[in-house]
C-alpha cells in the first residue's frame, strides 16, 4: 500500500505527471499519431505551467490549511503531551554537517517550546526516525538538540524513533501513549499535514487537539503576477497534491 500511495502521489504531482505527458506524447508522435502527440504535448505543458503559477499554487495549500488557522501558544487547550512530527528538521551528517539543519517546518519545534512555555503541556513526544540513506542521529534526536535550545527540559523531553512516516508516528506514538494512560494529545505538525495526520492518530484511538503552524498560504490576495512560474510554487503544489493523495488513500 505504501508503494501504491507514493506511486500515485509522483504520476499526480505536476512534475511525475507532466513527465509522462510528455513521454507519451513523443511516443504518440514516433507513431506518426501527430495530433494524439501535439494534444499530450500541450496538456504536459499546460498541466506543468497551471501547478508552477503561486496562484493556482497558494489556493490549493490554503484550501487544505483553512482547516487548522493559525493560534497563539495561549490559546491552545490543555494536555498531558504534545507530540511533534518529524519533517522540519534533519539530523547532523559529520564532517559534512555538525549540527541539525532547519528547514521549511521546524517551525513545528518552536511551536511546541512554545507550548511548554506557556503551561499547555507537560510532556513532549518527539516522532521521526532515521534516514537510512544519511543514517547518524533520528529525525527525534535531531529535534532535541534544537529544543533544548528553546529552553525546555530533558525530563519532559521524550523521543520516538522508530518511524519514517506519518502512519508509523501515529502507530509508534499511541503505543507509547497507551502505555502512560494517555488518550487525549496535542499534535503538532504542519498546517498542510495536519488534516491527514490528525485523521491518522484518530484512528488509533486519539484524542487530538490540532495545533497547527508553518502556515504557507499566507499571500492569497489575487496579483497578475502571480500568474507567472516558480519553482517554489510547483513545490508547494507538489505537497499539496501529495497531502490530498494521502487524505484519499487514507494514509
Amino acid at each position: 500500500m505504501f508503494l501504491i500511495e507514493k506511486a500515485v502521489a509522483l504520476l499526480l504531482a505536476p512534475l511525475g505527471m507532466g513527465l509522462l505527458l510528455g513521454v507519451l506524447a513523443l511516443a504518440a508522435t514516433s507513431l506518426r499519431w501527430r495530433k494524439v502527440g501535439f494534444v499530450l504535448g500541450s496538456v504536459a505543458v499546460a498541466w506543468v505551467y497551471a501547478w508552477s503559477t503561486p496562484w493556482v499554487s497558494t489556493q490549493a495549500r490554503a484550501a487544505i490549511e483553512s482547516a487548522h488557522p493559525a493560534r497563539l501558544a495561549a490559546d491552545v487547550e490543555f494536555a498531558a503531551v504534545a507530540v511533534v512530527l518529524g519533517g522540519g528538521v534533519e539530523s547532523p551528517v559529520p564532517p559534512l554537517r555538525l549540527m541539525p539543519d532547519l528547514g521549511n517546518a521546524a517551525d513545528r519545534v518552536w511551536y511546541a517550546a512554545q507550548l511548554y512555555h506557556a503551561g499547555k503541556v507537560k510532556r513532549i513526544v518527539l516522532s521521526g526516525g532515521i534516514d537510512s540513506r544519511l543514517g547518524g542521529f533520528s529525525e527525534a534526536e535531531a529535534m532535541r538538540v534544537f529544543i533544548r535550545d528553546l529552553g525546555v527540559p530533558d525530563a519532559a523531553i521524550f523521543l520516538e524513533k522508530d518511524s519514517v512516516n506519518s502512519r508509523q508516528n501515529a502507530i509508534q506514538v499511541a503505543h507509547l501513549l497507551r502505555k502512560w494512560g494517555v488518550d487525549r494529545m496535542v499534535l503538532v505538525t504542519s498546517a498542510l499535514h495536519m488534516p491527514r495526520a490528525r485523521r491518522l492518530f484518530e484512528a488509533q484511538g486519539l484524542a487530538v487537539i490540532p495545533a497547527a503552524t508553518d502556515h504557507e498560504a499566507v499571500d492569497t490576495a489575487w496579483e497578475i503576477r502571480k500568474l507567472l512560474p516558480d519553482a517554489g510554487a510547483l513545490d508547494g503544489s507538489g505537497n499539496a497534491i501529495k497531502e490530498r493523495v494521502g487524505l484519499w488513500l487514507g494514509r
